[in-house]
């Protein structure tokens, strides 16, 4: 089996939309479930991919999450659309994020 490692590389707001997709699925929802079975080696290198999006955003622990990620998503809208995109919404940071999160830090 070849074990040559792969890079992946995201702008810093594709980092911030994909972590926070991956943590609504894995723990706001059933959909990791629908996805993945939870016990095979696919789940596995989710929860790796996440953890790896964890240790390098540090805004993920920012008070002022909810602003950076939709302006985040904001500016990836916009470099799709070619232009100024409209808002879906305010992003409302959910406090069992910010629990999780701290309660993953202190481990």
């Amino acid at each position: 089996m070849d074990e040559e490692a792969i890079t992946i590389r995201f702008t810093r707001d594709q980092a911030l939309a994909l972590s926070d997709w991956i943590y609504q699925v894995m723990f706001q929802s059933d959909g990791l479930e629908r996805l993945v079975r939870t016990t095979g080696p696919s789940c596995r290198q989710i929860y790796a991919i996440s953890g790896t999006l964890d240790k390098t955003l540090s805004e993920i622990l920012m008070l002022d999450y909810g602003p950076r990620f939709e302006a985040a998503t904001e500016r990836l809208r916009s470099d799709l659309h070619g232009g100024a995109a409209k808002s879906t919404g305010s992003y409302q940071q959910s406090s069992s994020r910010k629990e999780h999160d701290a309660k993953n830090i202190q481990n």
